[in-house]
């Protein structure tokens, strides 16, 4: 019953958001070759294979079957309606990037990601096990959250690989569109002619590079350093020697012997780095901090520069960029676990505060028996924590438990 009361709830706000908000809806360029999918509001199946030549037509769609989630194809394609993929006819795709705060180790999900045992019941905070700690049951459900700070988190990789796709790749900012994805992070989609065709091996080698797999830092003349002259030359050469440089020196500003000792220097080692700390630092950027502390030689520099590696590279999700049939979130649709929309940046990125521009419903309020809630922020105002409780709540804060399913609407 309660179920009910949700699913029908929530498709007539849908509905009457999508009627009355259509403008919002950004609809691809070539649209006519795009595929468009959407996730179905009460089993949440995935209808595909469809297109569309006009917005109005693709709206009237919408607001008939009110889906939880919209979604087009990154790719172009002769037949997009075509129901087999070996059909369509690829004639190319955008390069689209996924930055998704899940994918981020923030401290911050120990304190509000949850999971609960389906058979015996027991329930828990933070990562869930493999295995429930009381029966053994594989049958874990995890209900996953995110804060302010998953969102910043998200935020300061989506802002490092701007810096990749502006620095290293030669792209303009006309060619990207940064998007916040209505949950826990950022789209950037770049429409490029010139990256149009690229398959998939070259995607996988541009998403390599921006997450900086399989780095050596000798192969960028860092282990081998003799002198500032030598240095200047190479982070003329080499983005990631500079990227290498720069994360180097906020870790090892940073860093304290247990973060040394955790990236494989000995205990001796890491003692030693931090006690000539200032001498490191001083010397850093003449490049001649490898022989600034006894002991730690290159293989201690490079796990080092290892660190720095993982420190400046950009956590992006390597499959959505290097799938060439992607479907991606429908730009200003809806998005079925938050009620937030997919909202573009048009502005600053590192001001864009998505918890209260991606607000789609901010008139009224609806009250709701929350089950167990962390304390979150919708908009201004902070909500929460709540335990088996009945609250009323305005309708943006509201829908996002509902969808999240941690209330029902009473």
């Amino acid at each position: 019953m309660e179920r009910g009361r949700n699913l029908s709830f929530l498709r007539s706000l849908f509905r009457k958001f999508y009627e009355e908000n259509g403008a919002l809806l950004e609809t691809p360029s070539s649209m006519e070759r795009r595929e468009f999918g959407f996730l179905t509001l009460d089993r949440r199946i995935m209808v595909r294979h469809l297109s569309f030549e006009k917005k109005d037509e693709l709206l009237e769609f919408i607001v008939d079957r009110v889906p939880s989630d919209c979604y087009r194809s990154a790719a172009y394609y002769m037949d997009p309606g075509a129901p087999e993929m070996s059909g369509k006819g690829w004639l190319g795709a955008d390069l689209v990037f996924d930055i998704d705060a899940d994918h981020i180790p923030s401290p911050c999900k120990e304190e509000h990601d949850r999971w609960r045992c389906l058979d015996c019941g027991e329930e828990g905070k933070g990562t869930a096990p493999d295995l429930c700690p009381r029966c053994g049951s594989k049958r874990i459900e995890e209900r996953l959250w995110f804060c302010s700070r998953c969102l910043e988190a998200a935020k300061l990789e989506t802002v490092k690989l701007l810096d990749f796709l502006t620095s290293d790749f030669g792209l303009t900012y006309d060619e990207l569109k940064v998007y916040f994805s209505g949950h826990r992070g950022y789209h950037v989609h770049v429409e490029s002619e010139a990256l149009r065709s690229l398959g998939q091996d070259a995607r996988r080698e541009i998403a390599d590079y921006i997450t900086g797999l399989g780095i050596d830092p000798s192969m960028h003349g860092l282990l081998h350093l003799r002198g500032e002259d030598e240095l200047s030359k190479l982070l003329e050469c080499s983005s990631w020697a500079g990227r290498l440089m720069r994360g180097g020196y906020e870790f090892i500003l940073e860093g304290s012997v247990e973060d040394f000792v955790r990236i494989g220097l000995s205990k001796y080692q890491a003692s030693a780095l931090v006690e000539n700390r200032d001498v490191v630092l001083e010397s850093w950027w003449k490049g001649g901090f490898l022989k600034s502390v006894k002991g730690l030689g290159r293989r201690g520099w490079a796990k080092v520069f290892l660190e720095a590696a993982r420190r400046e590279a950009a956590l992006i999700d390597t499959v959505v960029t290097t799938d060439v049939h992607r479907l991606i979130r429908l730009e200003g649709s809806l998005h079925g676990k938050t009620g937030f929309r997919k909202t573009r940046v048009s502005g600053s990125l590192e001001s864009f505060d998505p918890l209260k521009e991606a607000i789609a419903f901010n008139r009224g309020e609806v009250r709701i028996y929350v089950e167990k809630a962390p304390e979150f922020r919708v908009g201004d105002s902070i909500y929460g924590p709540y335990s088996d409780e009945d609250v009323e709540l305005p309708t943006a804060a509201a829908v996002l438990l509902v969808c999240k399913g941690l209330a029902y609407v009473v």
